[in-house]
């Protein structure tokens, strides 16, 4: 194993640990803002380092079509190429080729498929994906897959997982080792506790640096997310990390940390600053209602960043209705701030062993919602 990762403390099945590798260390529990196409959308990246994000995510289908992973390579690999010096995973593509239904052939070999930008054909094939994150100097590459789709029954659920097998294993072995870099297999088989079993003792019998759990968060609700994790973890070495792909919403991130997973992204804090949505430590804001429009306070009076030190919801409401971009930006960094919020918050929980006090504080003030602003007196 190239990547190293050391298991600092637990908490019931909650874990504190530490990820290290070539371009740095990421303290664990972690979430990862999503950079798809080599940028974290409407910030910049010292922007998302001051939000104490220590890991970013790359998409290898986005960067193969538009730069070209050969181009990064040759302008220094993507640490430089988007000016982020520290640690970067990047998806190896298989969600997005399989959501392009028309425009791809699925064989036992890999996906063929017509670029979304310009119509050009591509191919990708297990060992093609690690070949482009290997350009890409990924310190985490994930192996290629195909994602289940939901709802699916159990026996194409089956076909599925058993070809990410193959495609897991042959990824493997196209895969240079080498210090402060790693692969992550990814657990298929949808909610069959059969399949995830047979997915887990199949990836850790190949040997992998971290484990990422893959086909949850597609619509099967977060009951049934948290019940395949409680029957899938077990089964992971407890010694090399566990990632939770596409997940999620604060509740669901603090549900899956006290199951026992390390690593999380998610394209929610990115996507709903875009549009006008805020998370706080009392619930979910839409800065865009008539309600915010006179009210001077700041999004969460608890929260650090620009938005809340130093503009008010009122601002912020007239930004989005103005539709200016500064706006956007502002309610993405805030979103980021609250999530490693967050974040740090679990691991300290953790630490303290006080991570079901931590839990229940946590769901008690989302519960509470927003309060309204006092009345201005006349």
């Amino acid at each position: 194993m190239s990547l190293g990762f050391d298991l600092l403390g637990t908490d019931g099945t909650a874990r504190r640990g530490r990820l290290t590798t070539a371009h740095g260390t990421v303290e664990t529990p972690a979430f990862m803002p999503v950079g798809t196409a080599g940028t974290v959308k409407a910030m910049l990246p010292q922007s998302v380092a001051e939000t104490g994000a220590e890991i970013v995510l790359g998409n290898t289908f986005h960067l193969m079509l538009r730069p070209g992973a050969e181009r990064v390579a040759a302008l220094g690999g993507l640490h430089k190429f988007m000016n982020w010096p520290k640690p970067i995973l990047t998806d190896s593509g298989g969600f997005q080729v399989m959501s392009l239904k028309e425009l791809r052939k699925l064989d036992k070999d890999g996906v063929t498929f017509r670029s979304p930008v310009d119509g050009s054909q591509h191919r990708l094939t297990p060992e093609r994906s690690i070949e482009i994150q290997h350009l890409l100097d990924a310190n985490i590459t994930m192996s290629f897959d195909e994602c289940t789709t939901w709802p699916v029954e159990e026996p194409a659920a089956a076909e599925s997982m058993r070809l990410s097998m193959v495609w897991a294993e042959r990824g493997r072995r196209a895969f240079k080792d080498r210090p402060g870099y790693g692969l992550f297999g990814i657990v298929q088989g949808s909610v069959y506790p059969a399949l995830r079993a047979e997915s887990c003792k199949r990836l850790t019998d190949i040997g992998f640096d971290g484990y990422a759990i893959g086909g949850l968060a597609v619509g099967e609700g977060q009951a049934m997310m948290f019940q395949t994790l409680d029957t899938t973890l077990p089964q992971l070495p407890a010694d090399r990390p566990r990632y939770l792909m596409g997940v999620g919403r604060p509740a669901d991130i603090v549900g899956a940390v006290k199951r026992g997973i390390d690593m999380f992204d998610c394209v929610m804090p990115t996507r709903a600053g875009r549009t006008a949505q805020a998370f706080t430590r009392r619930g979910e804001l839409n800065l865009r209602n008539a309600r915010h429009r006179d009210d001077p306070r700041p999004i969460d009076e608890k929260c650090s960043c620009p938005a809340c030190r130093n503009h008010s919801r009122a601002y912020l409401h007239h930004l989005i209705r103005a539709e200016e971009i500064l706006g956007a930006m502002l309610l993405t960094w805030h979103n980021l701030q609250y999530y490693q919020d967050v974040m740090r918050g679990l691991r300290s929980a953790i630490e303290s062993r006080s991570l079901e006090s931590w839990i229940a504080g946590f769901e008690a003030e989302q519960a509470r919602g927003d309060i309204p602003p006092c009345p201005t007196k006349p």
